[in-house]
C-alpha cells in the first residue's frame, strides 16, 4: 500500500513543514511546501486544517486516499524496493478478519514477523497499490531525521535552544525550551489536544493568518503562553510535532522531503 506520509506533522493537518509523499513510479511533483504556497492555498489549508477532526466517516474515507489535495505537499522518490515476501498465514479464518474489519472500518491491515507478511487484508475499497494517511506515524520519522540531523552535524546537541534553529520564537512561550524538550513534548508551554473542541489548539494550530515565507504552525506556537517549567510536564501536542520538522529543516537546509529521502526513505527500501 502507497502510504500518503505527512513527515512534518501528527496527522494529516499537521504540515508545518510540508507534507510528504512517497512516489512509486509515477513522475514527481513540483515541490511545493507550506512556506511556498499562495494565499488561496493557505486558505485551503486553514480550512481543511480546522475541519479534518470533524469530517464524518464518509469524508475520511474518501480523503485519506489523497491528502494532497488538501494539503498540497512535497514527494520523495524511493530507491531499490525492499521486498517482503509471504509467510506462513495466520491461525484465522478470511471471515474473521474481514469482520473485524468491517466492524472497526479499517482500510488496511497488515502481520509481518522475522520480514515476512503473514497476513494483508484491505476495507473500505482499498487495494495494495492505494494509500492511506499515515497520522501520527509521522512522529517516528521526524525523531528519526532529528536523530540523523544531530550525527550529520546539522544539530550540535538536543540540548541546543529551540531558538536556536527557529529565532521567531524567541520572547515566547518557547525561549529557554530545548531541541530534547519538544522531541519529549515536555515545553511546558500551554496546549489543548482535545479532538472534539473546536476552539482546541490541535484545531487553532494553523489557523494564524501569515505572510509569504511564513510557517502558520509556528507563528501559533508563538501566541501560547507557558504553564510550567520546561522539562517539568508532558502533554501531548501535535504543533510540537510539527515544530520539530521546522527544526530539521532550518539547520539543514533541506526540506523534510529531501532529508527524509536520503535518510529513510532509499536506505529502508521503501516501494511506495
Amino acid at each position: 500500500m502507497r502510504v500518503w506520509t505527512s513527515f512534518a506533522a501528527a496527522c494529516a493537518l499537521a504540515i508545518g513543514a510540508g507534507g510528504v509523499a512517497i512516489a512509486k513510479d509515477e513522475a514527481a511533483p513540483a515541490v511545493k511546501s507550506i512556506t511556498q504556497m499562495s494565499p488561496a492555498e493557505l486558505e485551503k489549508v486553514r480550512t481543511a486544517g480546522a475541519q479534518i477532526l470533524f469530517w464524518s466517516d464518509a469524508q475520511r474515507a474518501a480523503n485519506f486516499r489523497a491528502m494532497e489535495a488538501q494539503f498540497p505537499g512535497t514527494t520523495a522518490q524511493h530507491g531499490t524496493p525492499r521486498a517482503l515476501p509471504k509467510g506462513e498465514p495466520l491461525a484465522i479464518t478470511d471471515a474473521e478478519v474481514e469482520a473485524f474489519m468491517a466492524a472497526q472500518n479499517v482500510a488496511g491491515l497488515m502481520v509481518i514477523q522475522d520480514g515476512k507478511v503473514r497476513l494483508e487484508k484491505y476495507g473500505l475499497g482499498m487495494k495494495p497499490e492505494d494509500r492511506w494517511t499515515s497520522f501520527s506515524v509521522a512522529k517516528s520519522f521526524t525523531s528519526t531525521l532529528v536523530g540523523a540531523a544531530v550525527k550529520d552535524g546539522f544539530i550540535a546537541s538536543i540540548d541546543d535552544p529551540v531558538t536556536k534553529y527557529v529565532p521567531e520564537l524567541k520572547g515566547s512561550g518557547y525561549d529557554g525550551v530545548t531541541v530534547k524538550q519538544i522531541l519529549t513534548m515536555t515545553s511546558g508551554v500551554k496546549w489543548n489536544e482535545d479532538y472534539t473542541d473546536p476552539n482546541s489548539d490541535v484545531v487553532k494550530m494553523l489557523s494564524v493568518p501569515v505572510g509569504p515565507g511564513e510557517d502558520p504552525n509556528t507563528a501559533y506556537l508563538k501566541t501560547l503562553p507557558r504553564e510550567a517549567e520546561p522539562g517539568t510536564k508532558w502533554v501531548y501536542k501535535t504543533g510540537e510535532t510539527n515544530l520539530i520538522g521546522v527544526i530539521v529543516q532550518r539547520a539543514t537546509g533541506k526540506t523534510l522531503t529531501e532529508y527524509a529521502q536520503e535518510k529513510i526513505v532509499k536506505p529502508a527500501g521503501f516501494e511506495g
